[in-house]
């Protein structure tokens, strides 16, 4: 059994610059059509203790002599984002070829983040990079009755 073989469940976030720029559709499209299917979707507003456990992980981070998590902040609170949960097989790995590197500028035309992102922060999208942060990121941004089965 390969990583694609697996059917998943995946968090993707549209980022502020993604909704700005009215990339969205674009964007869901790009997924649809490799035909993977939507289980939750919805508009909010992050706040600054959720963005504080989703980005535990480099809260401390310093790059280039600055932190960096309060930029990063002021960007994911910038503008509503959309929370999209998303479903098929080997969507984890598969949504993250799509998207490509996380740095736009390394990441080749043809990935969602070499068409439209501009840098590492804004890069179109978050997604779930393994299982199990998937599994702990729908539950941070959805509800168990938020999630539906679809049909495969």
């Amino acid at each position: 059994m390969t990583p694609y073989d697996k059917n998943e469940t995946t968090l993707i976030l549209f980022k502020p610059d993604c909704i700005r720029k009215n990339l969205t559709a674009t964007v869901l499209k790009r997924f649809q059509d490799e035909g993977f299917r939507i289980r939750g979707m919805k508009m909010i507003q992050l706040e600054e203790n959720l963005l504080r456990t989703h980005y535990e992980h480099i809260l401390d981070l310093v790059i280039d002599g600055e932190p960096l998590f309060p930029k990063l902040l002021a960007f994911m609170t910038s503008s509503p984002v959309i929370a999209l949960a998303l479903s098929g097989p080997g969507v984890i790995l598969r949504v993250r070829e799509l998207l490509g590197p996380t740095n736009s500028q390394k990441a080749p035309r043809g990935t969602i983040r070499g068409d439209f992102g501009t840098d590492s922060m804004m890069n179109m999208c978050h997604a779930s990079d393994s299982q199990e942060s998937a599994k702990a990121e729908l539950a941070r941004f959805f509800n168990e009755d938020e999630l539906f089965e679809t049909c495969l």
